[in-house]
């Protein structure tokens, strides 16, 4: 039997109303890396004016390490419900997941250093495959398994992490870092293409070769918990799990309390922020998810957060596009204004480009199937055109 995409009428609203809510909380994070060398500087002393610091504050609490954990966690969701359709067409799990996970990369190495050093996509599809080895888990095991993955190695880490701390062996990193800031500024504000895709190329492997084990203990855990609830079909039967969905809500209102807001307890420092972005930022991901999903039982809020579904269904389309769109205005290619403009600036403009998404969505899934790089992604994961127009 032929492969074939997920069909409109099997879609799960509440999924795409999530993925659409974690597409704006990506942006709002991302927006300062657009237009500021935010890889090698101290947030707080780089911009010092009061509503700039309340603007990070704000986006620090709201939206750092949330939103990227709950994409992941939609990930693994997402991972379930595509290899059961699989299974449902007895097609090879391996042989067409893997095929999805190789065309994401490559779309992933195109973004990444031809558009923002800044992708996830590359990390998605690698850590995928981890993914697919542990598919056959149960849901409990799957839940155990990132716990597991999740607490023991980023324990440690935080424990080291509090010694350098302590020890002050941590002081001056940002001085050191400063040639590479002034290094960014003046590529992405004057430089070639050719000179901005070098410096693509360096900033996404200062961020990412080194510290990719670490990463793959903050992901892959997220995957697994969003493939646990797939398996289980808590989304498929959500009336009989809101007593459960109840509970996690507070487990993850508690959670985000004491981690999320760790810095703003104590001292913001090396240690404080990596237990609030490691630990905070899956119960506040869990906090967001379980509100969403309770929420929406109810019409009115379903109404209000309906609009969200338009950019969930091509959240991958809208990722891109709010990195086009951000290079665009902020490079030296396009508008040039990089290093120019204040985190409470860049902070509406977020507002503003979501909400043209909205729109632009909207009068997109009216007239196509699918978002055009979800349907780019679906030809070559299934090897053969897909329906497009309406």
């Amino acid at each position: 039997m032929k492969a074939q995409p997920i069909q409109e009428r099997e879609r799960i609203v509440v999924l795409d109303i999530i993925r659409g809510l974690a597409i704006f909380g990506i942006l709002l994070v991302n927006m300062p890396t657009f237009f500021a060398p935010f890889l090698y500087i101290e947030p707080r002393k780089y911009w010092t004016s009061t509503i700039d610091l309340w603007s990070y504050n704000f986006v620090d609490i709201v939206a750092q390490a949330s939103f990227y954990t709950l994409f992941s966690f939609l990930f693994g969701y997402g991972f379930v419900i595509f290899t059961k359709r699989l299974e449902e067409k007895q097609l090879s799990v391996p042989k067409y997941f893997s095929r999805r996970l190789v065309v994401l990369l490559l779309i992933g190495i195109f973004h990444a250093f031809l558009i923002w050093h800044g992708d996830i996509l590359i990390t998605y599809a690698i850590i995928g495959f981890l993914l697919l080895l542990l598919r056959n888990l149960s849901s409990k095991t799957m839940v155990w398994t990132g716990i597991l993955l999740l607490v023991i190695p980023n324990a440690l880490i935080s424990l080291m992490l509090l010694v350098t701390v302590s020890l002050g062996l941590t002081d001056g990193v940002y001085e050191e870092f400063q040639i590479y800031a002034t290094q960014s500024l003046e590529v992405y504000s004057n430089g070639t293409f050719l000179e901005v895709t070098m410096q693509r190329i360096a900033d996404w492997s200062f961020a990412n070769v080194n510290a990719f084990i670490f990463i793959i203990f903050s992901i892959l855990p997220m995957f697994l918990f969003g493939a646990a609830l797939a398996k289980a079909k808590w989304l498929e039967i959500m009336e009989e799990k809101a007593g459960a969905f109840k509970k996690l809500w507070a487990i993850s209102v508690v959670g985000t309390l004491i981690f999320k807001l760790l810095p703003y307890y104590s001292s913001a420092n090396e240690f404080t922020e990596y237990v609030q972005d490691i630990f905070g930022g899956p119960f506040h991901a869990l906090f967001y998810f379980t509100s969403v999903v309770l929420l929406v039982r109810n019409k009115t809020w379903l109404k209000l957060l309906s609009p969200l579904r338009y950019v969930g269904r091509m959240s991958l389309s809208n990722y891109l596009f709010q990195s086009i769109v951000c290079t665009t205005i902020f490079y030296s290619y396009g508008f040039g204004l990089y290093g120019q403009i204040t985190l409470i600036t860049g902070l509406i403009a977020c507002f503003i480009l979501f909400v043209i998404q909205i729109f632009i969505s909207k009068w997109w899934v009216n007239r196509f199937y699918y978002g055009p790089v979800e349907w780019l992604w679906r030809v070559g994961t299934y090897g053969r055109k897909q329906p497009f127009r309406r």
